[in-house]
């Protein structure tokens, strides 16, 4: 193999596909990079067999070929290059030679034929999103994905392709956020995938480099393939992100969102915010929790500590009901407003035990569990 390429390029390029590599890898050839050259192009690709990841960037190829050398070490290197210009060059028995201005690195590789192969997906269940539709949707959920292992179920986010939209659900047990957007969903293709933590905090860091992008699934496993019709730094037609999928059944998430309210609130969404980060400086871990208190035409925060004090704030609201109190963990308050873009937001209430709801225009609803007032 013998190419010359952008050093920045290929430094973006590697840092594309470098967070798949766990620190510690299960076999050494997990802990590299594939890099194959053929015409114009190289791909580079990661894998740690539950989640991989491919990309292309533009190269001036002289001779085709395949080697799989040290990705965290090749990226530390490409970075520091004194020069725009590198060279790469790679022998029969797997040594690479990387030079630049002044700088030559010779780096041992494994060979291509022990590197696992990405699957690539026929055609099974395929849908095209907005890239920007589906990184807004994500977004508004993604925080309130569970990180107990013991309950691998929740440990990610929840696509259901049915009854003609997307829904997007993630849950911890104490917060549900749900978001919905319109898809035509033949019946055929209908169905739905968990898909994991990290594979949907890898495909956040994607997202936004283009204008669509194809998701295919099955039972077993999902693919991202992103077009990057944008300059992406040397990167070039797509990137494919291929993850296993958490096997196992989600659970009935229309069953917690409560079926009435009395209380129906408008509040400015970054007004509210303010307050509630404001009032929260005075939590602790001990406690961590902010009462809101509704009167006629307006909302008062208040909270505690035993070891920093008492914060209070308040905001005019229009609300005419009976005088009513409930308390909430004020990150789990804050994560939702924080995630949503427009400044108008609802919140419902029925009363101090029941959880409180947000909800938008557009199809978000989060549902947040109260703390017990004492």
């Amino acid at each position: 193999m013998k190419l010359k390429i952008n050093r920045d390029h290929f430094a973006s390029g590697l840092a594309q596909v470098l967070n798949v590599v766990g620190s510690k890898a299960t076999m050494p050839i997990l802990g590299n990079v594939l890099i194959e050259a053929a015409k114009d192009s190289i791909t580079l690709t990661t894998t740690n067999l539950d989640l991989g990841i491919r990309c292309k960037l533009k190269a001036d190829v002289k001779e085709a070929g395949a080697i799989t050398l040290p990705v965290k070490r090749l990226a530390t290197i490409v970075r520091e290059l004194p020069n725009v210009d590198v060279s790469l060059d790679t022998t029969p028995s797997h040594q690479a030679k990387l030079t630049s201005g002044g700088s030559t690195f010779r780096i041992t590789g494994i060979g291509k034929d022990e590197f696992p192969p990405l699957p690539e997906f026929g055609e099974e269940k395929t849908f095209t999103l907005s890239q920007a539709d589906l990184m807004g949707m994500l977004q508004q959920v993604q925080y309130a994905q569970s990180t107990d292992e013991t309950r691998y179920i929740l440990n990610g986010v929840y696509f259901n392709f049915r009854d003609g939209k997307l829904s997007l659900v993630a849950t911890d047990g104490r917060r549900l956020a749900l978001v919905s957007k319109e898809l035509e969903v033949p019946a055929a293709s209908a169905g739905a995938i968990i898909l994991p933590a990290k594979t949907v905090a890898e495909l956040l860091r994607m997202l936004g480099k283009g204008d669509k992008l194809k998701i295919s699934f099955s039972d077993r496993r999902a693919a991202f393939q992103i077009g990057t019709d944008k300059d992406t730094g040397g990167l070039i037609d797509s990137v494919y992100l291929h993850s296993k999928v958490v096997e196992g059944n989600y659970p009935n998430y229309q069953q917690v969102i409560p079926k009435e309210t009395h209380q129906r609130i408008k509040l400015e969404r970054e007004l509210f915010a303010q307050c509630i980060h404001r009032a929260a400086l005075v939590c602790s871990e001990k406690s961590n929790s902010l009462k809101l208190k509704l009167t006629t035409n307006r909302l008062e925060l208040f909270a505690q500590s035993p070891d920093f004090g008492e914060a209070h704030e308040e905001m005019a609201v229009a609300y005419s009901g009976a005088e009513m109190q409930v308390a909430f963990n004020p990150g789990y308050l804050l994560d939702p407003l924080n995630a949503l873009a427009k400044d108008e937001v609802f919140l419902e209430l029925k009363d101090e035990v029941s959880p409180g709801v947000f909800k938008t225009l557009d199809n978000f609803v989060c549902v947040i569990m109260p703390v017990r007032l004492g």
